[in-house]
This record gives structure tokens, C-alpha cells and sequence, in this order.
């Protein structure tokens, strides 16, 4: 017998040997429970350090004097954004008593839309507003207009409107080298077209494979919608590191957090952060070897990124021209310059998006079924995107997006001439990513916000980014940021050791707090500034 066999059995002997049956029954099941116990504690997807960190801070908050110091600093955080937010003049807490005019209700609107200090129309903001035409605007208002009583979940009364939505889909999928079967939907946004994919390849996974504990892999730079999606529908993140030269995600490590319950593969094209591209081809392949679908997020430049090669500008291979590409989520919002509340998800196969659909067959209002998450939709959204896309055409798409890629290289080389502050990676679009070893580089993003600059803060590591839009083409814009940072650059380096002040200093100092939980409180604080009243009542805004 081999040696290792023998303690096995000798352990075994000595601990049964003479016992009595009941006392075996009750040393076996608590062997077995142990053991169960400790297999859930060691093999679970999140690391036994991350679980162990989140108790020790939970059971640290439980301790008097700790709790009443972190009450005490979220009561100051949350005081802060409600000073903010309660400059906005008068609130309306009631209903008026009589029914506002036409001309009264449009007034207060103007003056609500001009809340706010950042000059937009000027291109003084990282993305957010992509396109400002008030031409554009007249068309996309009376598109509207027309179509803001339709409803999609009801396609026999208002089939126009759903002809719209797949026409939509489908020149969407061309752009995307999608073939015959490629199918998808809209959506009101990048999140739900990311929730859809998450959604559909949960329940395909469960279906066909029979997974009922989900992970998805996916680069640490992906964007927070896929955790959105993960909390909504039970999937696990395994977040894998990126290159720290390129900021593409790091392919080998990638492949090593693959098992047998990661229903999905993850890549950008590009990221949110820095503008990247990861190497689609790559993952792909992952997902061919191990038969897992791949998802390749375009939401922020896919309305970009299809059009460079026919605007001059060579681009890797990014989407299903390339095998094992099963899914792709495009913000027609963005850079497609249509309405807010626009987006699309498509797939490969129809199978994948059937995955997606939600039907009930049992139910005594009768049978139920919808693509999305909502139920009800807005008609006249899809009807003013189909209209911004017929407006723009092929020609025009391919010469906003020289324009807007030219302005972006242009700003890249000239901000790479600037000493003390670096690019991160390579921008493959419209994302420039910056950051210093020289200074912190959140005193370079106070500087430009106290010059009406509103750029995008970034954290591990530290760094800010611009997003260049149509509004940045314009004359004069892009020289006037690179002068400014130029200028501030300049005037930091005097001084290179000197502590952020402001808000900007909160970005760094969130960075610095172990207890993450802490910094969800405080985010929690800012969204509930959003949604501020007077706690008094204040009727009729008076």
C-alpha cells in the first residue's frame, strides 16, 4: 500500500474503532459538513482576502466610537451636496392649484435648462453632449412630436414605428460587418444594451450548459455597466488586469480566469477610461477555444470606430468579421448624434438574442413577451433615431468622424509635447487618457475646471481624460484646451508638491480609503442630492 493510502486508513481506524453506530453516523456528518463548509468558504469565485477585508471593515463599523466617526464624515459629505444643489432657486413641492400656460411651462424650462455654469455648446466638456445642431434639433423635435404617442410593445397599432426599430437594427449591423443572420434591439441606453447581452448569455449558459452559479471575464477597464448588470442578474466579475503600457487587457491572464461556469468574455472597443482598444482578435479566439460567447463593448466609440477605415484611419479588427464575436453593444446616442435614451445591442445568431427576450406564458392577462427591460417604450425615441441616422447618411458619418479623429490626434501629439504629464496608451478614438509622474494630476484637472474646462477624473492609477466631440472640431476649441494645459502645466510645475484642493481632491483621497464600502456611501450621498426638495413646503415654487 502506498504510504500516503496508509495514513488515510490508519487516520480512519483510529478514529472509528470502537465506536458506537450512532456515534459514527454523527462523526461522518460532521466530517461531511465541515468539509462542505470549508470548500464554500476556500473555492468561491471573490478571493478569500477580499471576503476577509469586507468583514473586518463591516465588523470594525460595528464598534461605537468607529461608527459614530464615519456617520459624522457621511453627514458631512451629504451636507455638502446638498449646499451645492439647493443654489438652484425655488422648488415646486406640490401641484399648482391651477394648470400652468403653454407659454409659463416653457418659460420655466428655459430657465432650468440654463441651471448649470460648464459653456457646453462650446466644447468646453468631456463627452456627455455629442453633437449640437440646431437644424438637427428642429428635425429630431418635430420627428418627435410625431411619434410621442406610439408604443412598440404594442406592434399592431403602431407597426410603423417598429419598422423604424428594425431598420434601425439592421444598417447598425451592416456597419458592423454583421451577415444574414445577424439580429439585435434597441435600447435606451449603453447599460441596458450591456444588461441584454449579460442577460441573454446568463440564460444560455443556464439552458444549454446547465450553469447556475454565472461568472463573467472581463478587463479591468471594461465598463461599469457589466458590474450593473452582474448585481442586477447574479453574475460574478472576474476582472482581469491590463497591460500597463498599452492598457489592453492582459490576454494570458484573461485565459487563466476562465472556468466552467464563465458564461461570457468581455473586450472594448474602445474603453471608457483611456480610449483604448483591446485585442478582440485575442479574446475571440478565447472564446472559440473554450466555446464561451464574446461580447465586444462599442458604446462609447462604435458609432466612431466603424467609420475610420472609410474616413483614412486604419483600425484593428473589432468586430463580427471576426469568429467567435457573438455580441456587440453600440451607443447610437453618442457619436450616431441622436437623442439621449438610444441605443443598440446585436448578436450573431438569432439564438443568443432570443436569450435576451423575456415571455410569460402563463399569466392570466395572457401571453407576455418583450426584448428589453422595459415593457412600455418610447416610440418617439426610436422614430428621432432612425431619423438622425437617414439625415446624416454614410458621407455624413465618415466626415464627422475625420473630423472628430483628426481633432483627437491633433490634441494627442500636441499634448505629448507637454514634459511632466504622459499619455496613457494609445487612443484608438476619440479618448485621451492623462496622467503625470511628476505632479498629481489632479491639480492639472482643478486648474482647467476653474477655467470652465469639465473633464473626466480617473482612478488606480490617477489621471483625467478628455473625450473629443463634434464640438471640439470646431475652430479654435482643440488649441485653446492644449494652450490651457500647456499654461497649467507650467504654472504647477513652480510647485509640483502641492496638495489638491477642492472637489478635486476628494478623487484622491477616495482612491486612498481601504473601505470601499465607505466611498459607495458617499457616491449614495451625491445621488440622493439629485432627487433634493426643501424638506419645507414650498407650493407653486414661491
Amino acid at each position: 500500500m502506498e504510504p500516503h493510502l496508509r495514513l488515510v486508513t490508519g487516520t480512519i481506524d483510529r478514529v472509528f474503532t470502537g465506536r458506537q453506530p450512532w456515534q459514527i453516523v454523527a462523526i461522518t456528518t460532521t466530517t461531511v459538513l465541515g468539509t462542505v463548509w470549508l470548500c464554500q468558504l476556500l473555492f468561491q469565485d471573490e478571493s478569500l482576502y477580499q471576503r476577509a477585508k469586507k468583514k473586518v471593515f463591516k465588523l470594525a463599523r460595528l464598534i461605537p466610537a468607529v461608527r459614530r466617526k464615519v456617520d459624522a464624515e457621511i453627514q458631512k459629505i451629504n451636507d455638502g451636496f446638498i449646499k451645492d444643489i439647493s443654489q438652484a432657486g425655488n422648488y415646486y413641492t406640490e401641484l399648482p392649484n391651477d394648470g400652468m400656460s403653454q407659454e409659463e411651462i416653457l418659460n420655466q424650462v428655459d430657465q432650468y435648462l440654463e441651471l448649470g455654469h460648464y459653456r457646453w455648446k462650446e466644447g468646453f466638456i468631456s463627452g456627455a453632449v455629442y453633437y449640437y445642431n440646431p437644424e438637427l434639433i428642429r428635425l429630431i423635435t418635430e420627428v418627435y412630436g410625431k411619434a410621442s404617442y406610439t408604443n412598440p410593445l404594442h406592434p399592431d397599432v403602431f407597426p410603423g414605428v417598429c419598422k423604424m426599430e428594425a431598420e434601425v437594427v439592421r444598417m447598425t449591423a451592416t456597419l458592423f460587418h454583421g451577415g444574414p443572420s445577424a439580429c439585435g434591439t434597441m435600447t435606451t441606453g449603453g447599460t441596458e444594451s450591456i444588461m441584454m447581452a449579460c442577460k441573454a448569455y446568463r440564460d444560455y449558459a443556464n439552458d444549454q450548459r446547465g450553469i447556475t452559479k454565472p461568472n463573467m471575464v472581463l478587463p479591468v477597464t471594461a465598463h461599469t455597466g457589466f458590474d450593473k448588470a452582474a448585481k442586477y442578474l447574479g453574475i460574478y466579475t472576474k476582472v482581469v488586469p491590463v497591460h500597463a503600457d498599452t492598457t489592453e487587457v492582459n490576454i494570458a491572464a484573461m485565459e487563466r480566469a476562465i472556468n466552467r461556469n464563465t458564461v461570457m468574455l468581455v473586450g472594448s472597443a474602445p474603453n471608457f477610461p483611456y480610449g483604448t482598444m483591446d485585442d478582440i482578435e485575442a479574446i475571440a479566439a478565447l472564446g472559440r477555444k473554450y466555446n464561451i460567447p464574446v461580447h465586444v463593448d462599442a458604446c462609447l466609440g462604435g458609432f466612431l470606430i466603424v467609420f475610420m477605415k472609410r474616413a483614412g484611419y486604419p483600425v484593428r479588427p473589432f468586430d463580427f468579421s471576426i469568429p467567435g464575436v457573438t455580441s456587440i453593444s453600440a451607443d447610437t446616442h453618442k457619436y450616431g448624434f441622436t437623442p439621449k435614451g438610444s441605443s443598440v445591442v446585436l448578436y450573431s445568431e438569432k439564438v443568443y438574442r432570443h436569450y435576451q427576450y423575456t415571455v410569460t406564458t402563463e399569466w392570466p392577462g395572457g401571453v407576455y413577451g418583450s426584448p428589453t427591460v422595459n415593457g412600455s417604450r418610447a416610440g418617439g425615441i426610436i422614430a428621432a433615431t432612425w431619423a438622425t441616422m437617414m439625415n446624416f447618411g454614410l458621407d455624413g458619418y465618415v466626415e464627422a468622424t475625420k473630423r472628430i479623429i483628426d481633432t483627437t490626434r491633433y490634441i494627442e501629439q500636441e499634448l505629448r509635447a507637454i514634459k511632466s504629464i504622459f499619455i496613457f496608451g494609445t487612443p484608438a478614438t476619440s479618448v485621451i487618457g492623462i496622467g503625470s509622474r511628476d505632479f498629481d494630476i489632479f491639480l492639472l484637472g482643478g486648474e482647467l475646471s476653474n477655467l470652465g474646462w469639465n473633464l473626466n477624473s480617473l482612478q488606480f492609477p490617477s489621471g483625467i481624460h478628455i473625450c473629443v466631440t463634434y464640438m471640439h472640431t470646431e475652430d479654435g476649441v482643440a488649441d485653446k484646451f492644449i494652450q490651457d494645459v500647456r499654461t497649467k502645466v507650467a504654472l504647477i510645475m513652480q510647485n509640483p508638491t502641492k496638495p489638491v484642493e477642492g472637489k478635486m481632491a476628494i478623487y484622491g483621497v477616495a482612491q486612498s480609503v481601504p473601505d470601499r464600502e465607505l466611498i459607495g456611501d458617499f457616491t449614495k450621498c451625491f445621488i440622493d442630492s439629485m432627487y433634493y426638495t426643501p424638506v419645507d413646503r414650498m407650493t407653486g415654487g414661491k
